[in-house]
């Protein structure tokens, strides 16, 4: 196979060298696994009528560390006027979520749960400060809502309370019928000037997801799915235009495949939405315009190399788009008819990630970079400011450099990628190499930060790792064909990309190829256990999570079918496809592996069944002698969720490579201890740990 490297990127890999080379400032320190707990990320951003003030949430997961207890990230919400600094408006452990300024500017709106609630309920806090008062609590929890222009209504989506059965389940019957105790979503309508009133059910004829309603008040338009199973969800979500006084459907928008955002215009006539170009569009990142009177629509960027990732209305003619092209973002306004108008000016060093538009046409976006998670920024006429400073302690981090890395699979295709190389120079052979990646496979890695739980990033390079992030074939950001490009070929081209990039960082002298981990979630995790089974000769270990390792299994256990069929196999098992899913399948591989795996798993994971870890494990474990490990976490799903999980995923996903990539290690050397001294890392004594009852693991 011949690699053959760009000229440019071998100036990107001197550059890289002489970065590294650069004296770190004094006391300052590269990020640590202990250092996850402290990253917190802008979120939801929403303007006032103003076009000035602006609201927006900062998320953080709990720090176990400063003895935070364990949980899910918790956002809360903080307010910036022109010219001020950011002002923290609310606080607590449950957090809010949906904010949205009242039609009049004097209060925010958000979903929240306090003191008694049961169900997550509308609030409101005013604009001048104050405390936050219950609007309204509807039976169950409140999802996506709008207010009414005069502020005396709220449209909202939530379920119907259903038959109480604590008393049965207590009692033993706790049974239950596989994907047909589904709740589906109902489209309400409550009045917010009577404390009495009730909410009136306006569209329950299909499982309702989202909602908007029009500036004038008088067009509701819902995305709705027959049922709510999340394969519809992926599949089948359409736009309908209701009559927001009657909950008439006026008409409904019949979009060809995956359905995203969507936003009606200024002057009440179009919707601008995201979607997929046709059934078999792996993602919804083509822009489209409706026409709310009739649902007819355009297609306005079916060509483009990107990925559309938001949309927002500039005025009544202009669209303003978050575009995700390569590894880099642009905001782009676009023409009804298509036409790209403009692109807005935005620093190199950022990815842009949603985007809000003031009255007066003023940008507000949030932004990451390889130097910061997501923040605020604004842009204007002459540039762009980053408002806001939400993770000073990086300050005081010594971060090591990131650079796209660009080489050329063995078919001639170009590939891209995010390399992170640690400071300092470079070991004699190279750096052990951590290769990590993404889902989906309809996704993309952007040049942004790219440190969290799972990825290693700035915490790898601070243990003396390059980390390295492919956007191999099946990835967004280039375009509908390139996205498709790994459809009816699992385990093919696309993944031959990523040793193509392994041998491509090894002949640029970056990385040590005899010291090489892969790693991922979910599809990455298909790839690391491919990468242990399949392609065992290139890897010295794999670390794989909620993967796959039986495409005809997966078939059966998944709750996406119909995804993996109209998006992914393209044919079903039993159109002449039996053997090749098989023969696509780590499990079939597993006698020839040679790589140490260590395989985690949430218990409750939906979308690929824990088994699928169960049966790589089972079938190394028979076939082979090489070292693997299988380890759950009872509560989580399809990824980890609370800080615990998270904190120990990072540990054995480090430890594992600091066993089998270390300079004198091989592939037979014995597992690591499966206790991690969790109390001696988080400086628990054992006094407290006696008294929390909490065992060591």
């Amino acid at each position: 196979m011949s690699i053959k490297l760009r000229a440019h990127r071998f100036v990107s890999t001197l550059a890289i060298t002489a970065a590294c080379l650069i004296a770190a400032p004094a006391m300052a320190a590269p990020m640590e696994i202990e250092d996850i707990g402290k990253i917190q990320n802008a979120g939801n951003l929403t303007v006032a009528p103003d076009g000035q003030t602006i609201a927006y949430t900062v998320s953080k997961y709990p720090d176990l560390l400063e003895g935070e207890k364990d949980g899910s990230a918790v956002s809360q919400l903080y307010v910036m006027r022109p010219g001020d600094d950011p002002v923290l408006f609310t606080t607590g452990e449950n957090g809010v979520s949906g904010i949205q300024f009242s039609p009049d500017g004097e209060m925010i709106y958000f979903r929240t749960r306090r003191g008694e609630d049961k169900t997550n309920s509308l609030y409101a806090i005013p604009l001048a400060g104050g405390e936050a008062k219950k609007v309204f609590q509807h039976d169950t929890s409140i999802g996506d809502y709008a207010i009414s222009p005069d502020g005396e209504t709220a449209y909202f989506v939530a379920t119907e309370k259903g038959k109480d059965t604590s008393k049965l389940k207590k009692k033993g019957f706790n049974a239950y019928a596989y994907e047909e105790d589904l709740k589906m979503g109902i489209a309400w309508r409550v009045s917010l000037t009577d404390d009495a009133a009730k909410a009136e059910k306006l569209f329950d004829d299909k499982h309702v997801t989202g909602l908007e309603l029009s500036p004038n008040g008088e067009s509701l338009v819902i995305s709705a799915v027959p049922t709510a199973l999340i394969d519809d969800v992926l599949m089948k979500s359409r736009l309908h235009v209701l009559d927001a006084e009657t909950g008439n459907v006026r008409t409904e928008v019949k979009t060809p495949g995956k359905l995203g955002s969507f936003v009606i215009s200024p002057d009440n006539a179009r919707i601008a939405f995201q979607a997929g170009t046709d059934i078999s569009d792996t993602s919804d990142g083509i822009l489209m315009v409706a026409n709310l009177a009739d649902g007819s629509f355009d297609q306005l960027t079916p060509d483009a190399l990107q990925h559309i990732v938001d949309v927002e209305w500039l005025d009544s003619n202009s669209i303003l788009t978050v575009a995700h092209r390569g590894v880099e973002s642009a905001i782009v306004s676009y023409s009804l008819s298509g036409n790209e108008e403009r692109t807005f000016s935005t620093p190199d060093d950022i990815v842009a990630r949603n985007v809000e538009v003031g009255r007066r046409g003023q940008i507000f976006f949030t932004a990451d970079s390889p130097k910061h998670p997501s923040e605020v920024f604004t842009a204007r006429r002459f540039g762009v400011d980053k408002l806001t400073h939400i993770n000073s302690w990086l300050d005081d981090i010594t971060l090591a450099p990131q650079t796209t890395f660009t080489y050329e699979a063995r078919d001639g295709r170009e590939i891209q990628g995010l390399l992170i190389t640690p400071e300092g120079p470079k070991p004699a052979g190279g750096w052990p190499l951590i290769l990590t990646v993404h889902g989906g496979p309809e996704a993309h890695y952007s040049d942004g930060w790219m440190t969290a739980y799972s990825l290693a990033g700035q915490f790898g390079a601070g243990d003396g790792y390059a980390v390295f992030y492919p956007n191999y074939r099946g990835s967004t950001g280039r375009g509908v064909a390139f996205a498709k490009e790994h459809q009816d070929d699992y385990a093919g081209k696309e993944f031959n990309d990523l040793v193509d990039g392994v041998d491509a960082l090894a002949e640029a002298g970056i990385i040590n190829e005899d010291r090489v981990g892969i790693t991922g979630g979910s599809y990455g995790g298909y790839a690391s256990m491919w990468g242990a089974t399949a392609q065992s000769e290139h890897f010295a270990a794999s670390v794989a999570f909620v993967g796959i390792s039986n495409q005809i299994s997966k078939f059966g256990t998944s709750d996406i079918p119909n995804e993996m069929h109209l998006v992914h196999s393209i044919r079903w098992p039993w159109e002449d496809n039996w053997m090749n899913l098989l023969e696509r399948s780590p499990i079939f591989h597993a006698g020839k592996s040679t790589t140490p795996t260590l395989i985690m798993h949430g218990e409750k994971d939906t979308r690929v069944h824990p088994s699928q870890s169960m049966e790589l494990y089972r079938s190394m474990k028979v076939r082979t002698d090489t070292p693997v490990r299988l380890v759950f976490y009872p509560e989580e799903g399809h990824g980890n969720r609370k800080s615990a999980s998270r904190l120990d995923y990072a540990y054995r996903l480090m430890r594992w490579m600091d066993t089998y990539l270390s300079e004198d290690a091989t592939r037979k050397d014995p597992m690591p201890d499966f206790d991690l001294n969790i109390s001696e890392k988080l400086g628990w004594d054992k006094k407290d740990d006696e008294k929390d009852g909490d065992s060591q693991e």
